[in-house]
This record gives structure tokens, C-alpha cells and sequence, in this order.
């Protein structure tokens, strides 16, 4: 997993396509601004052999639970606790809000081969379309 709470780590995205929408991302997100942790929050890149426990241990949040009454992915009544969930041609981008000021983390899933099977389908079943102001 890539932790990336400075946009100069960008680099280390070994995707392309990923690396161009994290690169967008916290252009957009500091709006010309200098990045600040504390108020821009952080990028999250899932890599092949990361479990969800791992993910959530980071983010220190449910991913494939809710929040509010513990249901999990597959269960009749789940309903996912992220704020938005995109579909882009290379990966999914799920985004989570965690407080008032807007602090969150911007996770990217790839879409490749030993990615979490469950987040990968959890990620199909939910996520819109990205819409070209969201696309790099």
C-alpha cells in the first residue's frame, strides 16, 4: 500500500493512469494552496497483497462494513459508508470524509490481479461512473 500524504511522492505510483489522476487529485485538492496535511488530508494507493484489514487499519475506518450498524458487503442490508465511489478506466476511487473541515483519504483500487476479490466486487457494485470533471 502507498501512503501518500505529500504530492511529491506521486512518483511512486508504478501505473501511469493512476499516478496522473493522483496528481490531479492534489492539484484539486490544495487549489493552489501549499499542501497541508492536517487540512488537505491524504492519498491512499491499494497494491496487489494488501487485505482490506490492512486498508482499514490505515484509514482507521470500515470499508467493507458499515459504520453505523455493522453490516458487512454481501449481507441484504449493507450499505457502504464511503462519501463517493468512482469508476475510472484503471482503478476505483473511493473517498472518505472524516471530519467537518473536510479531512479525508482518497483511496485508489487498482483493478489487477490480486487485489482483494471483495473490495474489487464491493468497488463494481457501487461505484458511478466518473464524469469528465472528474477525469484526469
Amino acid at each position: 500500500m502507498l501512503v501518500l500524504n505529500d504530492h511529491n511522492l506521486v512518483d511512486r505510483i508504478p501505473d501511469p493512469a493512476i499516478r496522473e489522476l493522483v496528481q490531479q487529485r492534489f492539484t484539486e485538492i490544495c487549489a493552489g494552496e501549499p499542501y497541508d496535511y492536517d487540512l488537505h488530508g491524504y492519498m491512499v494507493v491499494v497494491e496487489p497483497g494488501d487485505s482490506v484489514e490492512t486498508l482499514e487499519q490505515e484509514i482507521g475506518f470500515p470499508i467493507l462494513r458499515n459504520l453505523f450498524d455493522g453490516a458487512s458487503y454481501g449481507e441484504p442490508d449493507f450499505s457502504p459508508s464511503f462519501e463517493a465511489l468512482e469508476e475510472h478506466v484503471s482503478c476505483y476511487e473511493m473517498v472518505y470524509i472524516f471530519n467537518d473541515e473536510g479531512f479525508g483519504a482518497d483511496i485508489f483500487i487498482p483493478k489487477q490481479p490480486g487485489v482483494d476479490g471483495d473490495l474489487l466486487a464491493m468497488c463494481a457494485e457501487y461505484a458511478a461512473p466518473a464524469t469528465a470533471l472528474t477525469l484526469p
